[in-house]
């Protein structure tokens, strides 16, 4: 059967697909790619639905065998690829014979790639999504766990686009980011933003932060000068993707696919959606700022990329 085995995991490999949506009043988190832009785009470039669930590989270091002929992308942080010792590219489509063998090599930028493969994953949907979430025990392969050495996924068969039509297909360069740099992330002010006077907004969005070692599916913690609400808490409400919570000691936490359904710290707003994928790949130490969001720009941008992916 046409399947994908795991030689070496590396760090984290997850299965991850666009989310559990639906699910916050039992509970559960959301999950999914982590960076959309590169999940849609490995997809895509194999001629997949932008929901196929594909494989989130953290730092590198995996290697995977090709037990068919298939198509395959590779997108998100930029690590060195070889198939069967060959070097090949990121953000393209590829071919791969049966008894091939795909190692990734430690991630020079960015922290996560993604891998599609032609059809998809054949995984069971667990309430509406094969995304693993490790801390909700849900999805994936077994229960929300990474990936391991010996585990086996088959594919699905269903042809999207003629054969033809997307070998060597690949990402122009506009849609391909760059990891390396500082980031700026656009604000959105919601939820509590009215409790931050005047004085601690224009610190907030005149301060450099910087990611934190504390960072991980859930939030990325940043660290920098501390800003505070007129309050020192809330009653518990639900967070949304993006949400910037202000914990007691003023220092930002971004909140990420697998955050809780439910926080009592204020927040200053959210992030904008477009903005996310640049920050889930910014390893810890790279620089942060924020600046207010123009609505009407940041909905554009989401309704094109929704529209273009079939979102």
């Amino acid at each position: 059967m046409a399947g994908l085995d795991i030689i070496h995991p590396g760090m984290l490999t997850l299965i991850q697909d666009l989310g559990r949506f639906g699910v916050a009043d039992q509970g559960l988190s959301q999950g999914g790619a982590i960076d959309l832009h590169a999940s849609c785009w490995a997809n895509y470039l194999v001629g997949n639905e932008a929901g196929a669930a594909v494989l989130e590989i953290t730092l590198g270091q995996a290697e995977i065998r090709f037990q068919s002929d298939c198509l395959f992308a590779v997108t998100g942080a930029a690590m060195p690829l070889t198939l069967d010792g060959e070097a090949i590219e990121n953000w393209q489509c590829v071919q791969a014979k049966q008894g091939q063998t795909l190692k990734f090599g430690y991630a020079r930028s960015g922290l996560r790639a993604y891998l599609a493969v032609r059809g998809g994953l054949d995984l069971p949907l667990v309430l509406g999504s094969r995304s693993a979430v490790v801390r909700n025990q849900i999805g994936g392969l077994k229960a929300g766990q990474p990936l391991a050495a010996g585990d086996r996924l088959h594919l699905n068969h269903a042809q999207v686009a003629p054969v033809n039509e997307l070998a060597g297909r690949q990402a122009a360069a506009r849609f391909v980011p760059d990891y390396a740099g500082p980031v700026s992330l656009r604000v959105v002010e919601s939820y509590q933003h009215h409790a931050f006077h005047d004085a601690e907004k224009a610190r907030f969005y005149s301060s450099e932060y910087t990611v934190s070692q504390e960072t991980d599916r859930m939030g990325c913690r940043l660290s920098g000068p501390a800003v505070y609400p007129s309050m020192d808490g809330i009653i518990s409400e639900g967070i949304a993707l993006g949400a910037i919570q202000i914990p007691p000691n003023g220092q930002p936490i971004v909140l990420f696919n697998d955050r809780q359904t439910l926080g009592g710290y204020p927040k200053i707003g959210c992030v904008a959606r477009m903005d996310l994928p640049r920050l889930a790949q910014a390893r810890p130490g790279t620089t942060v700022t924020f600046r207010r969001a123009n609505l009407d720009d940041v909905q554009q941008e989401w309704i094109a990329f929704s529209r273009f992916f079939g979102l």
